[in-house]
């Protein structure tokens, strides 16, 4: 049996899908999301300009399920940022999230237009990972806290401040703000003054 003959066979029994995603990820790594067409992720799954649609409606359903692969990529990143990290789970977290935008800006680029859009517009079929990312970001805000390496505090208002702090940094990183060469080490600058001036400020 040929690879194609192989390919499609897999097609056959429910591999399609995942395979158009994969696709879908090359195209966005190299040009970005507004390359993402269906016409060019067939052609590069090897099949029909038509068989994609078996499996998502429209372009926009295709980027959903991008972008719901874009977020496993980056869940597991973070979670090893975590587990090789010493101290700070949170401080690992925004390093990680500045990395990952340094490393992936298109990928970045793409979480950020479907994440960090008006809640109204977020595509229900991300909610439940975007919730559960929160959740996860919550227990190890308050562990910190326990642990003594962040201060007392609303965790919400803890994880929103951070979060602004470190979109700020991968948002101007992605935009060139920041020069590459020099933008992990002044993120690590910036998330240590987080911490140390303001995440571990101690009420008089």
């Amino acid at each position: 049996m040929s690879e194609r003959a192989v390919e499609r066979h897999a097609y056959h029994h429910g591999a399609l899908p995942e395979a158009l995603v994969a696709a879908a990820l090359e195209v966005l790594d190299e040009q970005g999301q507004e390359k993402v067409s269906v016409r060019e992720v067939a052609r590069r799954a090897g099949v029909s300009a038509g068989a994609p649609f078996r499996h998502f409606a429209d372009r926009q359903a295709l980027l959903t399920a991008l972008a719901d692969r874009v977020l496993d990529d980056f869940v597991r990143w973070q979670e090893a940022q975590v587990t090789a990290a010493e101290g700070s789970s949170l401080r690992a977290l925004g390093l990680g999230c500045v990395r990952y935008a340094l490393r992936h800006p298109r990928r970045f680029e793409l979480v950020r237009s479907r994440v960090f859009a008006p809640e109204r517009s977020r595509e229900p079929e991300l909610r439940e990972q975007l919730e559960s990312i929160e959740r996860e970001f919550t227990v190890l805000i308050v562990a910190d806290q326990e642990a003594g390496r962040v201060g007392p505090g609303d965790p919400a208002l803890v994880k929103l401040a951070g979060q602004a702090l470190v979109y700020g940094l991968a948002q101007m990183i992605v935009d060139g703000y920041l020069p590459a060469g020099q933008a992990e080490e002044l993120a690590v600058r910036v998330l240590d003054t987080f911490r140390d001036g303001i995440a571990n400020r101690r009420p008089q």
